[in-house]
């Protein structure tokens, strides 16, 4: 049994989200909200959140464009995974999150969720996405 975090990083949010003790199914947690571009605000919440829920492996979302390239997103990312990786002995991951916020905002779309709580959710659904892909692609 091992539990996973996934986490779905902006600029100004970070979406969590957790899998089940199985490490079968992904739940959204809390959306991570902090000043723009201070990834070092953003890591002591995000900190936090992993001493609070304690996973097994931090699956982060690594932003890539269509054509696989790593952008200046994508950079972002791995440096923030290599802070985390500073700071804590969980192992993180990156995952290539292309289209999951999307598939997130057409989820919420099907459930009739108002535009308004839509953007306060969103970055949790992304990271759901983010978590339930690896989640599927591990087993």
């Amino acid at each position: 049994m091992k539990r996973v975090m996934g986490l779905d990083l902006g600029s100004v949010t970070c979406g969590v989200a957790i899998s089940d003790p199985l490490g079968i199914v992904a739940r959204n947690v809390e959306t991570i909200r902090f000043t723009s571009d201070d990834y070092e605000e953003c890591l002591e919440k995000v900190l936090s959140v992993v001493k609070r829920e304690q996973p097994d492996e931090i699956v982060l979302g690594l932003p890539k464009h269509m054509n696989g390239d790593v952008g200046v997103r994508g950079k972002v990312s791995e440096q923030f995974k290599e802070m985390l990786e500073a700071n804590i002995q969980t192992k993180v991951i990156l995952w290539d999150e292309r289209l999951t916020t999307a598939a997130a905002e057409r989820i919420l779309i099907q459930a009739d969720v108002s535009r308004k709580k839509r953007k306060k959710v969103i970055d949790q659904m992304a990271a759901v996405q983010i978590l339930q892909s690896y989640l599927d692609f591990s087993r």
